[in-house]
């Protein structure tokens, strides 16, 4: 019989990714009403120190499997080495984050168990002993609960969508396991990484975000966005319009053909609320909006509204956070 609960951490610079500390948590909870385990799984090389940190988010258990080959992602590595992990396991339960990792891996992982995936899921709870995963559908408009009877159940978690717990004393047992991968599992080979310094978080992990729209005009005024982001540590994104008339590199690109987030705040200047753009932020916690236009889309989602100018009104919010924060 499936038992237990099994995660897929991430890490990145020697950590592991929030998302991956907030699955740990709620797979902790989960394990504790159902009275089952949870495992975590890092993959890389010289990881095998965050198994401790795996273990006071909530791991009972941590495979580690090291190899050079697994020092970056790739897809046929990591497909192979998870898939013989999970088959070993037999877990009833695989949570993933909804990342740009997440879901190249869940579907392969899917095909090759022969199992369903409930992708970039927000919520999750249990009625009558199923697991029933709640996730966003028609940009966002209305949401599905997904059930599944075949085992495990293989889902991708948004990030930000689960509270991290506080990280506990708990001791985890720490097995090592050989990659043991086949060169024909590396249709891909990563021979260099360039990394963009930055010292603001990055979009996906962001509990902050400030994101600006084809209203700033121009690439230079994305700088009275900046200033904002830095005061209250956010990163910073941008509308597909945004992006699209040069003010903006795609990688900031927030909505359906960009990024999906989910932060704790989200402050949206000058974007009109387009369905594609709602689509990547629409989960937000809390939403705020300034425009000009009272009848933009955007104060439709919004939580608090602000109508007017946005290059009085930022810089007006910058200096009053400053204050506040001071």
């Amino acid at each position: 019989m499936p038992k237990g609960i099994l995660v897929v951490l991430e890490q990145f610079n020697g950590e592991l990714r929030k998302v991956s500390l907030e699955l740990l948590s709620e797979g902790r909870r989960l394990a504790d009403q159902k009275g089952a385990t949870v495992t975590g799984v890092l993959l890389g090389q010289g990881v095998k120190d965050l198994a401790n940190t795996a273990a006071s988010y909530g791991a009972d258990k941590v495979i580690v499997v090291e190899d050079e080959k697994l020092k970056d992602y790739t897809t046929g590595a990591y497909t192979s080495v998870l898939n013989k992990v999970i088959r070993d396991e037999n877990p009833e339960v695989v949570l993933m984050g909804n990342t740009g990792i997440g879901r190249d891996l869940a579907p392969r992982l899917a095909q090759r168990l022969g199992v369903g995936c409930a992708s970039d899921c927000v919520g999750l709870s249990e009625e009558n002993g199923n697991l029933v995963f709640k996730r966003p559908i028609y940009a966002g408009k209305a949401y599905a609960e997904v059930a599944t009877e075949a085992r495990p159940i293989l889902a991708t978690i948004r990030p930000n969508s689960f509270t991290v717990a506080d990280p506990s004393e708990r001791q985890a047992e720490v097995v090592e396991v050989s990659a043991d991968i086949d060169a024909s599992d590396l249709k891909a080979i990563i021979k260099d990484i360039i990394r963009q310094a930055s010292s603001r978080p990055e979009l996906t992990d962001a509990n902050i975000i400030v994101s600006g729209g084809r209203a700033m005009k121009n690439a230079e005024n994305f700088k009275i966005i900046e200033d904002l982001a830095d005061v209250l540590g956010a990163a910073v994104g941008a509308s597909r319009a945004a992006v699209d008339s040069g003010y903006r590199e795609y990688e900031a690109q927030v909505g359906q053909t960009g990024k999906t987030v989910s932060p704790t705040l989200y402050i949206a200047c000058g974007i009109s609320g387009a369905i594609q753009h709602l689509a990547g932020m629409g989960s937000s916690k809390v939403i705020v909006a300034i425009n000009r236009d009272p009848e933009a889309n955007i104060f439709s989602v919004a939580d608090y509204g602000i109508v007017g100018d946005l290059f009085e009104i930022v810089p007006l919010l910058t200096e009053e956070f400053k204050k506040q924060l001071a």
